[in-house]
């Protein structure tokens, strides 16, 4: 019986700490230009490609976005929500040192959402049994028919 209790202690310790940042979230304040909705940051330290972005807005807006490309210190950054109202002075960038996961459950099979898997038909929220990391959940092998076996 001690040893059932010492493994559903682990076991609890484990789901607590899963996924778990201990690392500092950089800010920036180096914003190049905007161009679209893209927003191209400079003297970034260590980028990484589909990494989450936090835009915090002179005005308190939040936005968010993701990494599209890297070059050296150099960051392309798709904004989600738009960038109209970003300020190249006032806007503070956080890289957030992970991807985009969806929320994923049971729940979820019939509901519409929209491309950032929130909610849009006007039904309580789902509760997420897990988290998934879309660019690895999601392979493009499956919409190429020349990789299909026949």
């Amino acid at each position: 019986m001690a040893q059932a209790r010492k493994e559903a202690a682990f076991a609890n310790a484990a789901a607590a700490v899963r996924d778990y940042r201990v690392n500092p979230r950089l800010e920036y304040r180096t914003i190049a230009g905007v161009q679209g909705p893209l927003v191209i940051l400079e003297n970034v330290k260590s980028p990484k490609f589909a990494e989450i972005v936090n835009l915090s807005l002179g005005n308190g807006e939040e936005r968010v976005g993701q990494v599209l490309e890297i070059s050296g210190n150099k960051a392309v950054v798709q904004i989600f929500e738009g960038t109209s109202g970003i300020d190249n002075t006032k806007t503070r960038c956080k890289f957030m040192g992970d991807v985009l996961k969806m929320p994923i459950s049971e729940e979820m099979l019939g509901r519409t959402f929209n491309g950032s898997g929130k909610c849009i038909d006007n039904a309580p929220k789902t509760v997420p049994e897990d988290y998934l990391d879309i660019m690895v959940t999601y392979s493009f092998t499956h919409l190429n028919p020349r990789k299909h076996i026949h």
